[in-house]
C-alpha cells in the first residue's frame, strides 16, 4: 500500500500539478481511511476494498457529527487514489464507481458591499510605515485583482509590469493568468517597494509581500489582517480574503462586467465555478431588469 500511496501522491504533485498543502491533506485522507480498516476490518488491504467497507466508513464519519462538505472531500481523496489504481492497473474495479456525493446545504457567502470596502479605506491606511502600507497593499491586491490567498503570499517581484499595468499570477495548478492593475493599485505598490527597500533584513528576496522581518508572509498573517481590519467596519460574520474575492466577483458583475471575464479575471476552468457569484448580484440584475424593460413603463 505504500508504494502506491507514495506513486500516487507523486502523480498528484508532479503530474496534476496539486500544492503542497492539497497533496498533504490527500494522504492524510487516505491514511485515516487505512487507520479504520485496521482498527474495523482486521486491517483490510487498501488494494481490496469494496464499497460497503467504504459506506461503513462515511457512516462512522457521519456518526462522528462531520459535515456531509468534509466528508465529501475526504471521499473526493479516496476516490481520486482509486482512480490511480485503477489507471495503473493495480486493482481491476473501482470500489467508487457507483458512489454519489451526500447532500450538502448550499451557503450563500456575502459579499462586502462597496460602501464598506469604501469605509475600510477612509478609516484606515493613512499612516506610511511599512507596516501599514505592506497592510493596505494586502487589501488593494485581494479586493482589485480577486486572487487567492495562496496566490498573494506567493507573488514575486518581477510579475509587476508597470510598462502595461498588469501582474502575473501563479494558480492554481501552476496556471499563469495575466490580471491588469489599477492606477491606484499601482501607486500603491510602489510606495510599498520605497518602504521595502528600507527592510534591514531581506529574507526571501524574491518575493513581492514581506513580514517586517524580510520574510515571505503566510496565509494566517493574511486571514487575520483582513479578520481585524473589517470586523471594525462589518458586523458580516465570515470576514476573510476569500470574501473579498466574492466582493471582487460579486461588484464586477453588478456594473456590468460579463461573466466570462470574471471567469478569466479568477482563474476559474470553468463558467460554472464563475456562476457561484451571479446570485449575488441578482438584485442588481432586477434593478436594471425593472427599468429597462418595455413591459414595466
Amino acid at each position: 500500500m505504500r508504494n502506491n500511496l507514495h506513486s500516487h501522491l507523486e502523480y498528484l504533485e508532479k503530474e496534476k500539478k496539486y500544492s503542497p498543502l492539497t497533496v498533504n491533506a490527500y494522504q492524510k485522507d487516505i491514511l485515516s481511511f487505512q487507520l479504520f480498516l485496521n482498527e474495523n476490518h482486521d486491517g483490510c488491504l487498501l488494494e481490496e476494498v469494496n464499497y460497503p467497507l467504504i459506506r461503513s466508513w462515511i457512516v462512522k464519519l457521519s456518526d462522528s457529527k462531520m459535515s456531509p462538505s468534509s466528508i465529501n472531500r475526504k471521499m473526493a481523496s479516496l476516490k481520486s487514489f482509486y482512480k490511480f489504481l485503477l489507471k495503473t492497473k493495480q486493482i481491476d474495479t473501482n470500489p467508487f464507481v457507483k458512489h454519489k456525493s451526500l447532500k450538502t446545504p448550499k451557503q450563500v457567502q456575502i459579499p462586502f458591499s462597496e460602501k464598506e470596502i469604501n469605509s475600510l479605506f477612509e478609516l484606515h491606511f493613512l499612516e506610511t510605515d511599512f507596516d501599514s502600507v505592506r497592510n493596505r497593499l494586502v487589501v488593494e491586491l485581494l479586493y482589485a485583482t480577486g486572487m487567492r490567498r495562496a496566490e498573494l503570499i506567493n507573488l514575486e517581484l518581477h510579475a509587476i509590469d508597470f510598462y502595461n499595468s498588469t501582474i502575473k499570477v501563479l494558480g492554481k495548478r501552476n496556471k499563469e493568468r495575466i490580471i491588469p492593475l489599477l492606477a491606484n493599485t499601482s501607486e500603491v505598490i510602489k510606495l510599498y517597494l520605497t518602504k521595502r527597500k528600507e527592510l534591514e533584513t531581506i529574507n526571501a528576496p524574491e518575493k513581492l509581500i514581506l513580514s517586517k522581518k524580510g520574510n515571505k508572509i503566510s496565509e494566517t498573517f493574511v486571514y487575520r489582517l483582513i479578520n481585524d481590519y473589517f470586523s471594525t467596519i462589518s458586523e458580516k460574520v465570515k470576514r476573510s480574503p476569500h470574501v473579498l474575492r466574492h466582493s471582487f466577483a460579486t461588484h464586477l458583475l453588478n456594473n456590468g462586467a460579463d461573466l466570462n471575464s470574471v471567469k478569466e479575471l479568477l482563474g476559474h476552468a470553468s463558467l460554472s465555478s464563475t456562476q457561484i457569484y451571479t446570485h449575488s448580484s441578482l438584485s442588481e440584475l432586477k434593478k436594471v431588469y425593472s427599468n429597462a424593460h418595455p413591459r414595466n413603463k
